[in-house]
């Protein structure tokens, strides 16, 4: 835990879920991080590709880290609590006791995954419809969603699971209903992952037409037909049993929740820029993309008018801002593929060792190195014959393709540090390079894109912060404070508190911005260079399964 000198004032506590790990803060009312703590969760991989969690570890882990940030602070300060958590599905008996998702029946693996790719039949049968709502996810739903994990479970888990289920929550729902006792879901979640529309509401025809019909004939009573905008109370606040668990006073506001990249963009996108000299200074703030790199990467951009983005999700209205739509991009492994290529290279022991004897992290010693080796080269362009292609879990955006593999074009018989330095940066730059396919796409559909905005663990790295930059031409904003999911989580206790009339107006107060990274210009052909190689990489890629596929 992590604490700075208090002051007697309004606080509200932030709650994050991420895939790992559990953490909490608590925020004054400038978006100032007063303490911090944190927590790991566990994962259980049964199998490939199905990635399940226990709510009962969740909510523990919430509780033991919100009681570390509230510690030795007077409670009658604390105002407002926001949860954030990823698009996980959380499944429940009709008791609200948790019920198995996995054919061993371990109930206490009661959540499947948000990067849980076990439906890949399902989200194909579902792609297959064309249905209207696909329109809304950039065409073609993603295995990532909840429709197709609904329909696993349906077809795999029918008597232990299916028939016994009394409701299906998102886990940022779920963790409001845990501190309220109230079902009402938050317009972000079924908006964004259940096809929910914000005035037409849930289209029977759609879950008749996949085979979740006794989803409609239950009038959504396990999916929620009650639905609130994210920031806005719910019920009557914290219950006594929830109040006890967390360590704060009873009916404390409790915030309809938000998705944890969607919290990350509600914390960094409305900061107040002036005096940084930014292309989006005095422009509106669909001017700016929030980025939010972790585990994986979101790419949120906001439009006062509906844009459709092939292959990118939404348009979403107030799904993050309210009164703007919402496009997410996103790619499905960032921090974890950087990890994986890392890690798993013959000469991470020779790294781990001299990052320890030198008191470093792993990357800031790989940062260090490729400072040593690049000569009188700018770092970047030591890659100039080594290229990577990052979708090593498919393709989330904007190609959407789950079944695209990861490519490494430039390897030697070489396996020192000297190499996993540079594979380290080819994977960087591939993440970098993906953003900006990303971010071309959403333009050429009719975003006006100038800055980025980036925040969560990636973020922290000054490489990864660089290449984003120079790669995309654009320049990059780091919020002063580095936990900007933990704010935007904040910002909904805020809001719900009744302390800030708006969320627009909370982002703007709560909301700093620290660093300005600008893009290098001159390297901006080299990496013209780097793109095109980028794009042939996927087309080579398909041209060779086209080979084998007629075999």
């Amino acid at each position: 835990m992590h604490s700075k000198k208090q002051t007697p004032e309004k606080y509200y506590v932030g709650i994050d879920v991420g895939s790992a790990s559990v953490r909490a803060a608590l925020v004054d009312g400038f978006g100032t991080v007063v303490a911090h703590a944190e927590q790991p969760i566990q994962i259980w991989e049964p199998q490939p590709d199905h990635y399940e969690q226990s709510s009962a570890d969740i909510w523990a882990a919430c509780c033991s880290v919100t009681k570390k940030v509230v510690s030795g602070v007077d409670a009658r300060h604390i105002r407002g609590v926001g949860f954030d958590a990823t698009c996980s599905l959380v499944v429940v008996d009709k008791q609200f006791q948790p019920l198995a998702v996995n054919c061993e029946g371990q109930n206490y693996r009661n959540v499947i995954m948000w990067m849980d790719h076990r439906a890949v039949s399902q989200v194909e049968h579902i792609n297959a419809t064309q249905h209207r709502v696909l329109r809304y996810v950039g065409g073609v739903m993603s295995v990532e969603m909840q429709p197709p994990k609904l329909l696993w479970i349906k077809e795999n888990l029918q008597e232990s699971c299916w028939e016994k289920a009394g409701h299906f929550f998102d886990l940022p729902d779920f963790l409001s209903w845990k501190a309220t006792g109230v079902t009402a879901r938050s317009l972000c979640t079924v908006v964004c992952k259940w096809t929910y529309t914000s005035d037409k509401g849930w289209d029977d025809s759609f879950w008749k037409m996949i085979g979740l019909e006794d989803l409609v004939e239950d009038k959504y009573e396990k999916i929620g037909n009650h639905v609130l905008s994210p920031g806005e109370s719910v019920g009557k606040g914290l219950t006594p049993e929830a109040a006890k668990d967390l360590s704060l006073p009873e009916g404390i506001a409790v915030a309809a929740s938000l998705i944890d990249a969607h919290a990350g963009g509600l914390g960094v996108i409305g900061a107040d820029v002036k005096g940084h000299n930014l292309p989006c200074e005095n422009q509106p703030i669909t001017s700016r993309v929030a980025m939010i790199c972790g585990t994986s990467s979101c790419h949120m951009g906001v439009s006062e008018t509906p844009i459709f983005v092939p292959g990118v999700w939404g348009p979403y209205f107030s799904a993050m801002v309210p009164g703007l739509w919402l496009n997410e991009g996103g790619q499905s492994a960032t921090g974890k593929l950087i990890d994986h290529v890392v890690r798993g290279h013959v000469a991470f022991p020779e790294l781990q060792a001299k990052a320890a004897a030198s008191a470093h992290s792993i990357y800031t010693y790989l940062n260090s190195h490729l400072d040593l080796i690049k000569k009188s080269l700018p770092v970047g362009f030591l890659t100039v014959d080594l290229h990577v292609w990052p979708d090593f879990h498919g393709n989330r955006s904007p190609l959407t393709d789950l079944t695209l593999k990861g490519m490494v074009v430039g390897l030697t018989l070489s396996q020192g540090l000297d190499e996993l330095a540079l594979i380290y940066l080819a994977t960087i730059q591939a993440i970098a390079l993906g953003t900006r396919h990303i971010l071309e796409t959403m333009q050429a559909a009719g975003h006006r894109i100038n800055t980025l905005f980036l925040c969560g663990g990636l973020s922290k790295n000054p490489l990864f912060v660089q290449m984003h930059a120079d790669i995309t031409g654009k320049p990059v904003v780091l919020s002063k404070e580095v936990e900007s999911v933990l704010v935007g989580a904040a910002i909904l206790g805020a809001c719900a508190s009744g302390d800030f009339a708006s969320i627009q107006e909370a982002m703007a107060k709560m909301g700093k911005v620290g660093r300005v990274v600008q893009p290098n210009h001159e390297h901006k052909r080299f990496y013209d260079k780097k793109y095109e190689v980028f794009l042939k990489l996927v087309e080579h890629q398909r041209e060779y399964r086209s080979i084998m596929n007629s075999f």
